[in-house]
């Protein structure tokens, strides 16, 4: 090659080179997946996103980060990101390919590879979901203390996500060191994005979160690399997360099978126009090095790519008796208790609660308290009050009303190391989340085969309580239940909301715990220092061997008071709260009501069709039960009006009419 020009020194062509070098690797690598889709059989089956186009900006801010301490979150567009991160080409391609080789086994496919070991937390499907997990990957960097920095990228559609608003919302008052980088190529999937935001920078909207931004050219290398440089320098430094909108271009369609049918002539010329690759050649050759050696990297390149092919070819498919394992990882992380002499004390649900909080704070460093209201007021029902005072801003804190951005920071900061145990305050809020729950938090065991788990607590209080509204009083648990990767708790007594939360904690796993606030003044005896327990498991109230009564949750004292009831009338129900509706041992229950006659009723509060009840119905059966009922609220809303809701809610005549019907 021949001498450079003195414009740059050496070390700044030999980025560039390198960053062609990298470039070309990209473009190399999807191609061949965009032909590997193409071939019949396809050895790629499904959608495949490419940055065709937009390789500057990985290989640019990269080459910016420090692999030891920084992290990557990007998007399902994020082969490029992986390469440039330094992720084996021929595991990124088998996964692409579904092979048992790839990163994540073939359980990722092109959209959701993950590797946090090496610092790339991730691709993300769900368009800016990504941006609140970064917050708590960098929650969990400050803890750290070594200077590390998470960098999110974005494309321009996600500018529109209420989970990319509440993401930066919540780094700005955190002052969190996220890069927030935004590839905006002009289009949010198939629609101009032009032609939906009628400012011609996104990154204007920085100005109105408090938040330094800027708009730079992404099809240049060193812009992105030195900006990238600046941002982490500043959140080095403590002050705070940056937006930075690269503008770029989409050379290919929005997948591999778009026809770009809505596209026009002009728009494509104008993207091949400003192709970086053909952009940075002419720049190298100007600089003087020649075409023949710049062809030769590009060759060198699509060896590599073909190499990395044939590698993933060769692996097998993933077997398939493994396609359900890994949805959890097990063990527990139980903490040892001091056996004192004091035994039980008779303390509220809400005070049990606060107890068990304390103790995860000062007995597990990794522990992390927050949500809205739980810091300075201690929580809308006082549930973390005092623990601000104790423990500091830093480990107890309160949050912006941004459930989103609670729960997926919750899901960021336990992959990388924290134990999270966040408040939502009103299950009906949850729902305005449910992605970081369903799509993130679920998914991290799965996906990674076990490898790393996302261990975070979520506390909600759901149900009716008089003059609540219809958006205050629903019961959800059969919905969380109904995810794989959750587990699901719902305490009904003082001790089991200490033991219970205690247990989530302890738990590798996400675990979603529904408290009631009609329960938090309640009085009952709690032993706090009985040893640990693990998640799971029923609990024998009462015995009996008429029937078999299952329940949990709000409507377990009403089972209660039926069944004395009914044992006035000389009937012996046996009561049992489930307690854990995931994980629950099935042939447990079974078992009780095969002792019982084969008969059972299970009572709930929730509305009866699609209740969890049904689900315990059908088990039952499964396993030789004669005669099923169940009892639950009535299809409808839930009204506020405390007579209205007696007409709605099971009452204990009904259970207790339910009762007599079971053994007649």
């Amino acid at each position: 090659m021949s001498q450079v020009l003195s414009t740059f020194d050496d070390t700044e062509t030999g980025f560039l080179l390198d960053a062609y070098r990298q470039m070309a690797l990209i473009r190399n690598f999807e191609q061949e997946v965009w032909d590997q889709s193409a071939t019949q059989p396809p050895n790629v089956i499904g959608s495949v996103h490419f940055c065709a186009g937009q390789e500057a900006i990985p290989v640019g801010a990269c080459a910016a980060l420090d692999q030891v301490r920084d992290k990557i979150i990007c998007t399902y567009r994020g082969h490029g990101w992986a390469l440039a991160w330094g992720l084996d080409p021929g595991a990124v391609f088998a996964e692409i390919c579904h092979r048992e080789s790839g990163i994540n086994g073939g359980r990722a496919g092109s959209a959701l590879i993950m590797d946090p070991g090496s610092g790339f937390i991730g691709e993300n499907s769900i368009v800016g979901a990504g941006a609140p997990v970064a917050c708590g990957t960098a929650m969990a960097l400050e803890r750290d203390g070594k200077g590390g920095v998470v960098l999110i990228s974005i494309g321009d559609g996600a500018m529109n996500q209420g989970a990319t608003h509440e993401a930066i919302v919540f780094a700005v008052a955190r002052s969190l060191p996220v890069i927030f980088v935004c590839e905006n190529n002009g289009w949010s999937e198939m629609t101009a994005t032009e032609a939906i935001v009628p400012i011609d920078r996104l990154s204007k909207r920085g100005s109105g979160y408090g938040l330094p931004s800027a708009t730079v050219d992404g099809n240049d290398p060193i812009a992105v690399r030195d900006t990238i440089i600046q941002a982490t320098e500043r959140a080095r430094k403590g002050k705070g997360p940056s937006l930075i909108e690269f503008k770029t271009t989409r050379l290919w369609g929005h997948y591999n099978r778009d026809i770009e049918h809505y596209r026009s002539k002009e728009d494509r010329e104008r993207a091949a126009a400003a192709d970086p690759l053909p952009r940075l050649r002419d720049r190298l050759i100007g600089f003087g090095y020649t075409a023949e050696a710049l062809d030769e990297l590009n060759r060198d390149a699509l060896k590599q790519v073909q190499a990395a092919r044939d590698v993933a070819l060769d692996s097998g498919r993933p077997a398939a008796e493994s396609a359900r394992r890994h949805n959890y990882v097990d063990g527990c992380d139980i903490l040892p208790t001091k056996a004192g002499p004091n035994g039980p004390r008779e303390v509220t649900y809400q005070q049990a609660v606060n107890e068990a909080l304390r103790r995860e704070l000062a007995e597990r460093p990794s522990t992390v308290v927050f949500g809205e209201d739980v810091g300075k007021a201690g929580g809308i029902f006082g549930c973390s009050r005092n623990l601000q005072s104790e423990f500091g801003e830093a480990r107890v804190f309160d949050t912006p009303i941004a459930e989103a951005a609670i729960l997926g920071s919750a899901v960021g900061a336990s992959i990388n190391g924290l134990r999270p145990i966040v408040e939502i305050m009103w299950a009906d809020f949850s729902l305005v989340a449910l992605d970081q729950l369903f799509n993130q938090a679920a998914n991290v065991a799965y996906v990674t085969r076990g490898n790393y788990s996302a261990p975070m607590v979520v506390r909600m209080q759901q149900g009716a309580t008089p003059g609540s509204c219809a958006q205050h009083s629903q019961s959800l648990e059969a919905l969380m239940a109904h995810i794989p990767g959750l587990k699901i708790g719902l305490p009904s007594t003082p001790k089991d909301a200490y033991s219970m939360l205690r247990a989530a904690a302890a738990d590798p796993n996400p675990v979603i715990i529904f408290e009631s606030r009609a329960f938090y003044q309640t009085k009952g005896p709690v032993d706090f220092d009985l040893p640990g327990e693990e998640v799971g498991g029923s609990q024998l109230v009462r015995p009996g061997m008429a029937a078999t009564l299952f329940t949990y949750g709000t409507a377990r004292p009403r089972c209660e008071e039926a069944a004395e009831v009914l044992a006035d009338e000389g009937i012996d129900l046996r009561l049992v709260d489930l307690r854990w509706l995931n994980p629950i041992d099935w042939d447990v229950l079974g078992a009780h009501v095969n002792e019982t006659d084969g008969r059972a009723m299970i009572v709930h509060e929730a509305n009866l069709t699609g209740g969890f009840g049904a689900e315990v119905a059908a088990r039952l059966w499964e396993r030789g039960a004669k005669k099923v009922q169940r009892v639950g609220a009535k299809d409808t809303r839930i009204p506020a009006a405390p007579n209205l809701q007696d007409a709605v809610l099971p009452s204990v005549s009904e259970i207790v009419s339910h009762g007599r019907n079971l053994l007649s």
